[in-house]
């Protein structure tokens, strides 16, 4: 199973619905992370492949999604996205954690299993 894209719609029902929330809400079953990218962007195209990786390893036990900033500027907004590629990492319980920059696969690896508690699958 590939990333699945967000739009703002599907962002409102599957991961927070910030325009009847304040306080942040998990929507999901399952830790997720957001990749906040844009097309033109050369680290978002490094990030992509692994972010397709991750989606296939960890199928089940996180969800995958990815925000194009140019498409969802109120999504890119409602977060502050100033530089990208940049990460959300949502646990099911408890808030949510951004990262900046094109990180290395194992690094992603390193933080779902230390901010998610997940096993890397065999």
């Amino acid at each position: 199973m590939s990333a699945e894209h967000l739009t703002k719609e599907s962002f409102l029902k599957k991961v927070f619905d910030y325009e009847n929330n304040q306080e942040w809400n998990y929507k999901g079953e399952r830790p997720a992370i957001i990749d906040f990218y844009a097309d033109w962007c050369g680290p978002c195209k490094m990030v992509a492949p692994i972010m397709e990786e991750l989606s296939e390893e960890y199928e089940g036990l996180v969800d995958i999604y990815k925000i194009d900033t140019e498409a969802e500027q109120e999504l890119a907004a409602v977060f502050g996205i100033r530089s990208i590629p940049s990460i959300l990492f949502i646990p099911v319980d408890g808030q949510p954690q951004m990262a900046a920059g094109a990180l290395p696969k194992a690094q992603f690896v390193k933080l779902i299993e230390e901010q998610f508690n997940v096993e890397t699958p065999a």
